[in-house]
């Protein structure tokens, strides 16, 4: 298994400056962390269609938007779901000559350059997926057309590796597919390769699955696969991602494993029972911007900021080192009056600031300020009754006894074992998920156990119970 070591590379290209900053795997090989040593915090957003349908002016609104609003990576696809392959980009150009993987278009990819720079200078590290899923044979076919083989994926992955050698980035394979057999493996393998032979092992790399499954269903764990990525998808409300991550970290060697893709603010719930992806499906069925507009099309109904949020905590609380947010009308970069693929609620411009990708910033900041990277999922924690549905209180230790955290997605009474947590003073919170505020919790006394009360208990008002011992507080 290689193991990326980092390097300050600074260098000048015609297109700007950028220094390099590859994240590296933490010794305990559970997180990320920066060439500095430093802990990063996956954060991602699925910007799927973003080298493919965004302007330079469009694509640096939407990188500055994430970046205010505190996401560290920015996962999007060369040769795109959108027909990308066979439809030009926003300025009118192929990414190939004649459909061949080994004839880039310069212009192409000249796009690509100046996004993924762009998102370097904000500080936000790309997730770059070489091509989806679809280009390659899979027992789930789209619009593809399938162009590689063994000898062109591993050319068109040296192309790659070589021209985002120095940028900040992790390489994502796979592409929302599974390996139907072992020739499309070698392709996968080849590929990597390439990326690896053109960019001198600089970057991190990893497998995006299928729905309901993870890298390590579909990989045999080959060599470059360097940390996990899982895919929970859009089948439920509440669905139980923790299993995820447990199943991800009892395999050995221990690798990081991260959510790249949960379910979508604003898409619907088990959409594909409710459409036929058939052109013009919905054309009488849409207002003037293009969005749906009687959303009991989907009986389901969508996936709202307190769904996805719900699932963001029960990810990291898991012990998975990321979560990656993802916005119905933001992946497919929806514009108005334009046809999507699955019905919208707004345009991609109107989706980012959903209350879902708002409270993503809370999300991060609360991590950060205990030091996530201490994490042991623990739901012996819970002394109240705790089984794994929807009602589900979800429980961490410090694996050096400093805090303990418990996420209610629906507020009751909790009792938490308390005898593993260090220190003779405690300092307790209640965190507010939706807004950032914290809640002291007055007069606690170190105990064997302790019951709590959350500070509100109307719908879709969750909170986060935080114990920590006082001396070990940081920045107090």
């Amino acid at each position: 298994m290689k193991r990326i070591i980092g390097l300050v590379v600074c260098f000048f290209t015609l297109l700007s400056f950028t220094n390099a900053q590859s994240l590296n795997i933490t010794p305990n090989g559970r997180y990320f962390e920066t060439q500095e040593g430093e802990p990063f915090f996956w954060l991602g957003d699925t910007a799927w269609e973003l080298f493919h349908r965004l302007n330079k002016e469009e694509a640096k609104f939407y990188l500055q938007t994430r970046a205010k609003q505190g996401f560290t990576v920015i996962q999007a696809v060369i040769l795109a779901e959108r027909d990308g392959v066979k439809t030009p980009n926003a300025n009118g150009d192929l990414p190939f000559h004649d459909l061949d993987p080994t004839q880039p278009n310069e212009a192409y990819f000249e796009h690509v350059d100046f996004i993924i720079e762009e998102a370097n200078k904000l500080g936000l590290t790309m997730g770059v997926l070489p091509t989806w899923g679809d280009k390659i044979y899979s027992a789930n076919p789209g619009a593809g057309p399938l162009i590689f083989d063994v000898s062109n994926a591993k050319t068109y992955g040296r192309f790659l590796g070589e021209r985002y050698r120095n940028n900040d980035l992790v390489w994502i394979l796979g592409g929302d597919r599974m390996v139907a057999n072992e020739e499309v493996a070698q392709i996968w393998d080849a590929m990597a390769e390439g990326l690896e032979e053109g960019d001198e092992g600089r970057h991190l790399t990893t497998y995006h699955p299928r729905g309901f499954s993870s890298s390590s269903d579909a990989l045999d764990n080959p060599d470059w696969l360097d940390f996990n990525m899982y895919q929970s998808g859009h089948e439920k409300r509440f669905l139980e991602v923790y299993r995820f991550a447990r199943k991800d970290l009892a395999l050995r060697p221990q690798k990081p494993t991260v959510e790249g893709e949960p379910a979508y603010e604003d898409i619907p719930v088990k959409f594909w029972n409710y459409m036929q992806f058939k052109p013009g499906e919905f054309s009488d069925q849409v207002d003037a911007k293009g969005n749906i507009k009687d959303q009991a099309k989907f009986p389901e109904g969508f996936f709202s900021g307190y769904d996805v949020r719900v699932l963001a905590y029960w990810n990291i609380l898991s012990g998975a080192a990321g979560y990656t947010y993802g916005n119905n009308a933001v992946w497919q970069m929806q514009k108005e009056g334009e046809t999507f693929v699955i019905p919208t609620l707004t345009d991609w411009k109107g989706a980012l600031q959903r209350p879902g990708a708002e409270s993503m910033k809370f999300f991060k900041k609360f991590f950060e300020a205990i030091d996530f990277t201490k994490i042991v999922s623990n739901q012996k924690l819970i002394l109240s009754e705790n089984t794994e549905n929807e009602d589900q209180i979800r429980a961490a230790i410090a694996n050096d006894g400093s805090y303990v955290i418990a996420y209610l997605a629906k507020p009751r009474e909790v009792k938490i074992d308390l005898t593993e947590v260090t220190g003779d003073k405690l300092q307790g919170i209640w965190y507010n998920p939706r807004n950032g505020k914290k809640i002291a919790i007055k007069k606690l006394k170190p105990a064997p156990s302790l019951t709590f009360q959350p500070p509100t208990s109307g719908a879709e008002e969750d909170w986060v119970l935080l114990i920590q011992d006082k001396d070990q507080i940081k920045d107090k």
